[in-house]
């Protein structure tokens, strides 16, 4: 279980941070709807808590 959270679940919610991060930065450079930058920033948000618990997680699972 430790390892499917450490070699799958950490680098997921990393990824996804990430990838939500670019969509936004996208969209602000090209001017696109200051909505949908809204939207993208508070889902970064809310990505960035649950890849935080997932990798406190996994710590505490490695160190039992």
């Amino acid at each position: 279980m430790t390892v499917f959270f450490s070699m799958v679940l950490v680098p997921v919610a990393v990824a996804s941070v990430a990838t939500v991060l670019v969509m936004g930065l996208v969209n602000m450079m090209r001017g696109g709807s200051p909505n949908l930058s809204q939207k993208l920033m508070r889902m970064r948000v809310v990505l960035q808590f649950v890849a935080i618990i997932v990798t406190m997680v996994t710590i505490w699972m490695l160190g039992q």
